[in-house]
């Protein structure tokens, strides 16, 4: 293999994912892995066959995004959420103003969605859902799930949210689908939506360099109103919380001092 730095600095020019900010051991097992499997000899070759073919292209964002989803993750988190958080966001506003950031396949604002309901209905429900993968937001906007996803939804949610197409699939109502906004968004490089009652960004900084987790968790910051809510990933506690302007609220759950 040829030079990594060069490579890293021709991947940004691709696609603006700077893969500095990415642990760097980890990432180049998986991009060397996906490289061999074409059976291309060199960096500066992958780099020419990523301008050439788009499909190739797509699998590589697809493959550097490490998306990895599913409904009501960590099913006693969303327990914390309906029960103490989202009752505390609406003492202050009867219109709350969220964001799933890094929202994957869509598992994750759609699970807000259903939660959310369990106060509005869903006309008055609106969820701004972000992500650097274009493929995985189709998938998102599609609304088609397996049930190895659907796994940890409360009981009778599936009946009541979904439509079963076959033996192992299930389609989002079309209800639920209107009540969120999936737009393209890169943490790293892009602005950032503001004035935020909550922001749930989950199992995505894990993959991130210290540094960069730290710009992120500070732009968060910025964009939640006071006294607004930061909801991480089961492995994302932040160490130092009161640094970047937030205090723990509950495990796993930040809110901005």
């Amino acid at each position: 293999m040829d030079n990594y730095e060069q490579f890293k600095k021709d991947v940004f020019q691709l696609t603006k994912i700077d893969l500095n900010a990415y642990k760097e051991r980890q990432m180049k097992r998986r991009i060397d892995a996906l490289i061999a499997k074409h059976k291309v000899a060199t960096y500066s070759a992958y780099v020419q066959l990523l301008k050439t073919d788009k499909e190739r292209f797509d699998e590589f964002v697809n493959y550097l995004t490490i998306n990895v989803s599913e409904f009501y993750r960590n099913p006693e988190l969303w327990k914390v959420m309906e029960k103490e958080i989202v009752p505390v966001i609406l003492e202050k506003t009867k219109s709350p103003k969220i964001w799933s950031a890094a929202c994957s396949t869509g598992d994750e604002p759609y699970s807000l969605v259903m939660m959310l309901n369990q106060f509005f209905p869903l006309s008055q429900i609106h969820i701004i859902a972000t992500d650097i993968d274009k493929q995985v937001l189709d998938k998102a906007r599609m609304g088609l799930y397996n049930e190895k996803s659907l796994k940890g939804l409360p009981a009778g949610f599936l009946k009541k949210y979904f439509t079963q197409v076959n033996e192992q699939n299930y389609q989002i109502n079309a209800d639920v689908k209107k009540c969120v906004e999936f737009k393209e968004h890169n943490l790293l490089k892009d602005p950032y939506p503001s004035n935020c009652d909550l922001i749930v960004c989950r199992n995505v900084l894990i993959y991130f360099t210290e540094e960069a987790k730290v710009d992120i968790y500070k732009k968060f910051n910025d964009s939640l109103r006071p006294e607004g809510f930061l909801f991480v990933g089961s492995t994302e506690q932040i160490i130092q919380p009161a640094a970047l302007g937030y205090k723990t609220y509950r495990s796993f759950f930040y809110r901005k001092e």
